[in-house]
């Protein structure tokens, strides 16, 4: 796969998701999320997902078994028997966008 130059913000979205991710897997373990927490998260991996899956169809590909992935994680958060499917609402357009809650003070923000 060829890629160009990437558009603008692209990099810097993108790096500060990463650092984002880092940060989360750090603070992160299993007694210290919430349903919240665990839904953003999910939510996050979909959207990324179908970004990606944007660069073609070997990506998308490669990428096709991750929305199943998430519906089984929205599924146990859910509490709901294995034989019933929770998937997210299908999109329309642009990914639906969500303030960041009270205390955000962005990502180079010092702590």
């Amino acid at each position: 796969m060829e890629l160009g130059a990437a558009g603008p913000g692209v990099e810097r979205h993108a790096a500060a998701v990463a650092d984002a991710a880092c940060e989360l897997a750090d603070a992160a373990t299993g007694s210290t999320w919430s349903a919240g927490a665990v839904e953003d998260a999910v939510d996050a991996i979909d959207t990324l997902t179908e970004a990606l899956a944007a660069l073609g169809p070997e990506a998308a590909g490669t990428l096709a078994a991750v929305p199943a992935a998430t519906a089984v994680l929205r599924r146990l958060l859910a509490g709901l028997p294995e034989d019933v499917a929770v998937m997210p609402a299908p999109r329309q357009g642009r990914p639906r966008r969500r303030g960041l809650g009270p205390g955000w003070k962005g990502m180079g923000a010092s702590r």
